[in-house]
């Protein structure tokens, strides 16, 4: 597919400043930018790429400005990541999507599969399972009993999906994710560990996404919540009874434990901890690493174990790499008042 430098800007309402007629067939990065290709620049660290760049058309902010001339054609728009996002929505959509049933699935008899699917091979699907319309399942997916998956949702190769679980509509789940397993529930005694059946289920609402070998377990009772438009990067953990809020984004390998309320549109860092039977407020950002043991309310921007605000956390950190120095400064000074209490007792001693 082709597109000229004007069809772009006409769709993502910006101005062409160089040639309307520059042909576009792909997307590249602006430092490997190629004739033919379309690239974007928002980020200023990036700046020097825009004046050798081979791409035929760059994105850019309205504001931006340039010291030289730029080879490439630009199109300035309010904001060039949200339109180069906007731009490959738009191309992944015109690619046709899969429809059909593998002869090597397996549908049990009592299953309701909507219009338009697509079921790739090895894909298992139990008993009363209900499917909505245009969802695609790639091979090796796995639906357990009772489950609900909405419409338009697409679930990649090797993820499952536990018993009783509800999926909705517009979601995707990437490669090995699983929803529903048990939450991590067991009662101490003096034989071991007894296991509490966990009997409730996982509700996942609208457009969210999951990222692969995430996992969401069911709660003991009652469900687990994901709400809509919630983003989960690869390898997050979410125990059981939690509640995310909507449009709330984690990054890879964040784990929040059981019981804990997150609020709306928070966003956590890589590697971020969340302790058990807490709240997260709404607009919450907790940096890389993070780890919250008690309740946060909403609009925090802290970072650190516990966590602090961010000023106060790099003015500690400054502090940090000067302690060898300070300690040693310590000692001396020590040692200074220990001299200068050994001369105060001798003069005392030689006064009386």
């Amino acid at each position: 597919m082709e597109f000229t430098a004007q069809q772009i800007a006409d769709l993502i309402q910006g101005h062409v400043e160089g040639d309307a007629n520059a042909v576009i067939n792909s997307f590249a990065k602006i430092e490997e930018g190629k004739e033919g290709a379309i690239s974007f620049l928002s980020n200023t660290k990036y700046l020097h790429y825009i004046y050798d760049t081979q791409s035929s058309v760059v994105l850019v902010d309205e504001a931006m400005t340039f010291e030289k001339p730029v080879k490439a054609t630009l199109i300035r728009v309010k904001n060039a990541y949200e339109a180069v996002a906007k731009l490959m929505q738009m191309y992944a959509s015109l690619k046709p999507k899969k429809k059909g049933i593998d002869s090597l699935a397996y549908i049990h008899p009592s299953a309701k599969i909507g219009k338009d699917c697509y079921i790739g091979p090895f894909v298992a699907i139990g008993p009363n399972v209900t499917v909505g319309d245009g969802c695609v399942f790639h091979p090796h997916v796995t639906i357990g009993e009772n489950a609900t998956i909405g419409t338009n949702t697409e679930i990649y190769s090797n993820a499952v999906v536990y018993h009783d679980c509800k999926v909705g509509n517009n979601c995707i789940l990437h490669a090995g994710c699983v929803v529903g397993a048990d939450g991590f529930g067991f009662a101490p005694t003096k034989d071991g560990y007894d296991k509490i059946p966990q009997l409730g289920i996982v509700t996942i609402e609208d457009n969210v996404e999951i990222g692969a070998n995430t996992c969401i377990d069911r709660s003991t009772m009652g469900s687990t919540y994901v709400r809509k438009g919630v983003k989960l990067d690869n390898l997050v953990q979410i125990a059981h009874n939690t509640d995310i809020g909507e449009h709330t984004v984690m990054s890879s390998q964040v784990g929040v434990a059981g019981s804990t309320k997150v609020g709306q549109w928070c966003m956590f860092g890589g590697q971020v901890g969340i302790s058990g039977h807490i709240t997260i407020g709404n607009n919450v950002h907790l940096g890389a690493q993070s780890g919250a043991p008690g309740s946060i309310k909403d609009g925090e921007n802290l970072i650190g174990t516990p966590p602090i605000p961010l000023r106060k956390f790099f003015q500690v950190a400054a502090i940090d790499k000067m302690l060898p120095d300070l300690y040693r400064q310590f000692l001396e000074m020590q040692k200074t008042i220990v001299s200068l209490q050994d001369e105060i007792s001798q003069l005392k001693n030689e006064k009386d």
